[in-house]
C-alpha cells in the first residue's frame, strides 16, 4: 500500500497572498474551500483525507474558508460598486450587442440562524434564461412547447433589501440582462421583492408566481368552507380556471361580496381579496404561459433550499460573520461558477 501523502507543498504565490494554515498549497486550499461550500467542515476535512489523502483538520478547513470567504466578499463589493456606478443604480451605459436570448429574475427570502440575532432571513437571486421546451400534458399525451428556466445563477444576501438589490444587479449586468430583448420577473407577493423591480426591473413583465397565486386562492376556500371541505374543493378548481385565465379582478368581486355573509371570517377574506386587488396586473398566467414565459419561481425557491441545506443543518448556529464568508462560497458552487470565481478571487490585484 502507497504510503499516504500529506500536502505540504509550498508556492512563492501563496506566501505573497498570505495563504495559511501550514503552507496548504493553493490545490487544497481551492479544494477545501469548494468543499467547505458543500458539506460541514468537519465532513470536508473527510473527505480531503479519504480522497485526497491530504490530512488537514476540521479547523484548517475553517480557517481556509474565512480566508478565502472573506477575499470573495471583497471581491464581490467591488464588482458591485462598479455595477452600480451610474447615477440611479440601473441604467448602466453599455456597448455590447443586443442579445437574442429572452431573461428573467425571481427573488425570495428564506431563514437561517445567526448567533445573538436568532432567526434571520437570507434574501436569495436567481438570474435565468428563458428557453421553450417541450413538455408533456398529463392530461392530454400530447407534447407543447412550454417556457422554462435554463442556466440558472444566483445570489444571496444576510440584510436589508438595499444591499441586496446591489447585489442582484450586479449579477444582472454579468448576466447582460440589459441587453435582451425581453425579460421577466417572477416571484411571489413580498412588497420588498416589488419595491426592488420597481428600481431595477422596471422594464421586465410582471408575474406572481402561480403556486403562490393559488395557495391566496385555497386560504380562500378554507375561510369560506374550512379546510378539506367538498364545497372548498370545488370553489378552487373553479376559481383557479378563473385566475389562470387572467380574471383576478372577477375574484377579488367575488370574495368581497362574500364578506358580509362570513362575518366571522370578514379579516381574512378582506385581506385577501386586497392581495389579489394589489397583484391582478401581474396575474396574466395564461397569456404569459402562451407567449412562452415562466409562470412558477421554483427557481429561486430551489436555491433557496439548498442554501438552507448548507446552512440549516442540525445544530447549526452561525456567526453573522462566518455565515457571510460562506454564503459567497455557496453562491458561486450552486451557480456553477466556483472555478471563475476562485481564479479572479486568487489572483485579484487587491491581494
Amino acid at each position: 500500500m502507497p504510503a499516504r501523502t500529506v500536502a505540504k507543498a509550498f508556492f512563492p504565490l501563496d506566501k505573497q497572498l498570505g495563504v495559511a494554515d501550514k503552507h496548504w498549497s493553493e490545490g487544497v486550499a481551492r479544494q477545501a474551500v469548494w468543499l467547505s461550500g458543500m458539506v460541514a467542515y468537519g465532513e470536508a476535512a473527510e473527505i480531503l483525507e479519504a480522497i485526497g489523502q491530504v490530512s488537514i483538520s476540521e479547523s484548517s478547513v475553517w480557517r481556509l474558508t474565512q480566508k478565502w470567504g472573506g477575499r470573495l466578499v471583497a471581491v464581490e463589493a467591488q464588482e458591485s460598486q462598479r455595477a452600480n456606478a451610474s447615477p440611479d443604480g440601473k441604467d448602466i451605459p453599455t456597448r455590447e450587442t443586443r442579445h437574442e436570448q429572452r431573461k428573467g429574475v425571481s427573488m425570495d427570502g428564506t431563514m437561517i440562524y445567526i448567533r445573538g440575532e436568532e432567526w434571520k432571513e437570507l434574501k436569495v437571486g436567481c438570474l435565468f434564461d428563458v428557453v421553450k421546451r417541450p413538455i408533456l400534458d398529463p392530461q392530454t399525451g400530447e407534447w407543447h412547447e412550454q417556457g422554462q428556466a435554463a442556466n440558472s445563477t444566483y445570489v444571496a444576501h444576510l440584510g436589508g433589501p438595499e444591499d441586496f438589490g446591489h447585489k442582484i444587479w450586479t449579477e444582472a449586468q454579468k448576466r447582460q440582462f440589459s441587453q435582451a430583448p425581453e425579460s421577466q420577473v417572477v416571484a411571489d407577493g413580498a412588497a420588498w421583492i416589488w419595491n426592488l423591480v420597481k428600481d431595477y426591473f422596471y422594464r421586465s413583465l410582471q408575474l406572481v408566481d402561480w403556486y403562490h397565486g393559488t395557495e391566496h386562492l385555497a386560504r380562500v376556500a378554507h375561510l369560506l368552507y374550512g379546510e378539506g371541505a367538498p364545497g372548498a374543493k370545488r370553489w378552487l378548481k373553479d376559481r383557479e380556471t378563473l385566475l389562470f385565465q387572467g380574471h383576478a379582478d372577477e375574484i377579488v368581486r367575488m370574495i368581497r361580496d362574500r364578506v358580509e355573509h362570513s362575518p366571522t371570517q370578514a379579516e381574512g377574506l378582506l385581506s385577501e381579496a386586497g392581495y389579489f386587488e394589489n397583484h391582478q396586473h401581474r396575474m396574466n398566467y395564461m397569456e404569459m404561459r402562451e407567449e412562452g414565459w415562466v409562470i412558477g419561481s421554483g427557481m429561486v425557491e430551489s436555491g433557496g433550499k439548498q442554501f438552507k441545506a448548507r446552512f440549516c443543518g442540525a445544530g447549526m448556529r452561525w456567526s453573522r460573520q462566518g455565515a457571510e464568508r460562506l454564503l459567497p462560497i455557496r453562491t458561486a458552487i450552486l451557480s456553477k461558477t466556483f472555478p471563475q470565481r476562485w481564479k479572479a478571487t486568487y489572483n485579484s490585484p487587491l491581494y
